[in-house]
């Protein structure tokens, strides 16, 4: 088995600083991405909601009609 390193040395820490910056950019790139399909999600379920709502609503408004006009 390989000795560990006891000491880091700048570069070293340095290489490892950018590795991790960049590894973090990544990873905030990508939640950026799903955070936008996330939104469109939401709004196409806000939209299907609401048409849903409109057509129940207009459904009981024709059935009232029709029981009323059958009286």
């Amino acid at each position: 088995m390989a000795a560990a390193r006891e000491a880091w040395t700048d570069e070293r820490l340095d290489d490892m600083s950018r590795r991790m910056d960049a590894g973090f950019a990544r990873v905030d790139a990508e939640l950026r991405q799903v955070n936008a399909r996330v939104d469109g999600l939401h709004q196409t379920m806000v939209h299907g909601f609401a048409a849903m709502t409109v057509a129940m609503i207009t459904g009981f408004v024709g059935l009232a009609g029709l029981i009323v006009s059958q009286t």
